[in-house]
């Protein structure tokens, strides 16, 4: 997603137009489970189609009406604009958070990647 804000509003007339590809990655972020995360490039992957700044641009314009926040960046730092949002989310379902060093800027904790991660395994559906 880029910094502006998650689309959580998308006009109604939009909704009926998404495209194909977009409905695919917006279907991918509702199977993630709470508290796991997957990588724009994992979702990509998991699809079979297009790049890690593809979904990424889906999520940045149609992503407000799925839960965002489970589709992040492989370095697991949080959404620029959207960190406290995020980390709200984050700390709600229990995802696995590294705690920042005091000499981080802002402090905020990165997603633990090596922990939250999900491969789409265990009750995932096939591809779509």
């Amino acid at each position: 997603m880029s910094e502006q804000s998650p689309a959580e509003d998308t006009p109604e007339e939009y909704a009926d137009a998404l495209p194909e590809y977009a409905e695919r990655v917006l279907e991918v972020a509702e199977r993630i489970p709470p508290g796991r995360v997957m990588t724009y490039g994992d979702v990509a992957e998991w699809l079979e189609q297009g790049g890690p700044r593809q979904v990424g641009r889906v999520m940045s314009l149609y992503g407000g009406a799925v839960p965002w926040w489970r589709v992040v960046r492989a370095d697991g730092v949080l959404l620029p604009g959207h960190e406290l949002r995020a980390l709200a989310h984050y700390r709600a379902e229990g995802t696995p958070l590294k705690e920042a060093a005091r000499s981080a800027e802002g402090h905020l904790p990165r997603i633990d990647m090596r922990r939250a991660r999900w491969d789409g395994g265990a009750g995932a559906v096939a591809h779509t």
